[in-house]
């Protein structure tokens, strides 16, 4: 297969899917790991793609955001690792903020926690909550369609009304030097306000989201506790070792 080829299914595959491995590349190319990561190195290049852990994915712009059912069909296995693990953290009795989402809404099934009270901005939380007969408030304000999250003004003087033994909050991106971030300042000012009234912070990011950096920052990542799958080998050091992190 001719260069020019690969390089037109890889970019192909990435429209379609977002992210991709390498190991999907190899079998779709029938090309050699060291020739597909080359294609990579060739395709980041030319500012076409981002190489992340294991694979590639879009470039995209800092304040663009998927919507909710487009989130939902990506990494799903890495978020339901990062899930899991987080929802071991809450235990008997607490109070909690679930932050909108994708990775906190697949925290429900897995929690297994008796008595709790939960405190959400997330319109789909709502009902999965409800179903395991979880007590539940949800936040008043804005609704962003786009991302079923309840947002603004009316939302954070919801948020003042609460305080919480832990909170689950979600990310766009993990970056040394920029801390946590996301594409709308609206939903950062509500998840800082969230981790300001929690006893703990838990920062949920499968490994795809570690070098990003959206537009609105949260905080630094030595304020909270980041739960994923896996830090990804560039940063073992600079925020495996060196932030609290629990790691699948």
């Amino acid at each position: 297969m001719l260069t020019e080829e690969r390089y037109r299914l890889i970019l192909e595959r990435l429209q379609l899917h977002g992210v991709v491995k390498l190991q999907e590349l190899v079998e779709l190319l029938g090309a050699s790991e060291s020739t597909v990561r080359r294609d990579l190195i060739d395709l980041e290049a030319n500012q076409l793609l981002k190489r992340v852990h294991g694979g590639a994915s879009l470039i995209t712009q800092k304040s663009a955001e998927l919507g909710m059912e487009e989130k939902t069909f990506k990494n799903v296995q890495e978020k339901n690792i990062v899930a899991k693990l987080a929802a071991q953290q809450i235990q008997n009795g607490d109070c909690i903020y679930l932050d909108a989402g994708t990775t906190t809404l697949a925290m429900i099934p897995y929690i297994e926690a008796e008595d709790i009270t939960v405190v959400t901005n997330g319109l789909s939380h709502v009902e999965a909550l409800v179903s395991k007969n979880i007590r539940s408030y949800l936040l008043g304000g804005l609704i962003k369609t786009h991302t079923k999250a309840v947002v603004g003004s009316i939302a954070l003087q919801n948020m003042d009304q609460f305080r919480f033994d832990k909170s689950f909050i979600g990310t766009n991106g993990v970056d040394v030097k920029m801390g946590y971030t996301t594409p709308d300042p609206e939903e950062a000012l509500l998840k800082r306000s969230a981790h300001l009234m929690s006893g703990n912070t838990y920062v949920l990011a499968d490994s795809s989201k570690f070098g990003e950096v959206a537009f609105a920052k949260l905080f630094n990542l030595n304020e909270a506790t980041l739960i994923t799958d896996s830090v990804p080998e560039p940063y073992k050091v600079s925020i495996g070792q060196k932030y609290k992190v629990i790691e699948g």
